[in-house]
């Protein structure tokens, strides 16, 4: 009886490090700065065009100043946060024969590398989304207006912030290149689910190329 007794407790196993990583990945995020300059500059740039008619009178001014913040964010989502906070990254490379190809990445992960958390995951994908769609209504509002001069600065917004987002959909969805169909999957995986680190690291991705012709 006795020896049944410690046969069934040397059975039981508590494993309280997965409860611990589970909830450090719902709630840590791991790159504080990564994940300040990823909102920073895009939000800065819609606080400054907002704010453009009331800080200052000069259009070029203005016009330069949100120019740079929208190329310090493009460049800083597409080398740096989206590596960091999700696991991805994208580019666009010109062989010798001229020809356009499209690599997609995610980082695969290890048992030593902790995934991104659910924090991080969801913060680069709402900025990721989000401040697109704030520059389409900026788009609308100054065509309702006439306040052509701007378009060309609310153009360059949505070009730019709407290039990242197209990279990181694709790198998501494991380099299709079908518009329809990106749409559907991320609609399904990101709108309607919670977001899960696993979602974001694809292990059939790394060095994947798409061709575009």
């Amino acid at each position: 009886m006795k020896q049944a007794l410690v046969d069934d407790t040397e059975d039981v196993s508590l494993d309280f490090g997965n409860e611990e990583e589970l909830a450090f990945r719902k709630a840590k995020i791991r790159h504080p700065v990564a994940t300040f300059f990823h909102l920073f500059f895009r939000v800065s740039a819609i606080v400054t065009y907002v704010g453009c008619d009331w800080f200052s009178k000069s259009f070029v001014g203005c016009f330069v100043t949100v120019l740079l913040l929208l190329s310090f964010d493009f460049w800083s989502v597409k080398n740096v946060t989206g590596r960091l906070m999700v696991g991805l990254r994208w580019w666009n490379q010109i062989d010798e024969d001229g020809k356009s190809h499209w690599i997609f990445e995610a980082r695969k992960v290890s048992p030593d590398m902790v995934a991104a958390t659910e924090a991080e995951a969801r913060v680069f994908w709402l900025g990721l989304i989000i401040c697109p769609m704030i520059w389409i209504v900026f788009f609308f509002s100054s065509l309702f207006s006439l306040k052509l001069k701007w378009l060309a600065l609310v153009i360059a917004g949505i070009s730019l912030q709407a290039a990242n987002l197209y990279g990181y959909v694709l790198c998501k969805m494991g380099g299709e290149s079908d518009v329809s169909k990106i749409t559907a999957r991320f609609l399904s995986q990101t709108v309607f689910q919670t977001a899960c680190p696993s979602d974001f690291q694809k292990p059939g991705l790394e060095g994947l190329e798409i061709h575009k012709h």
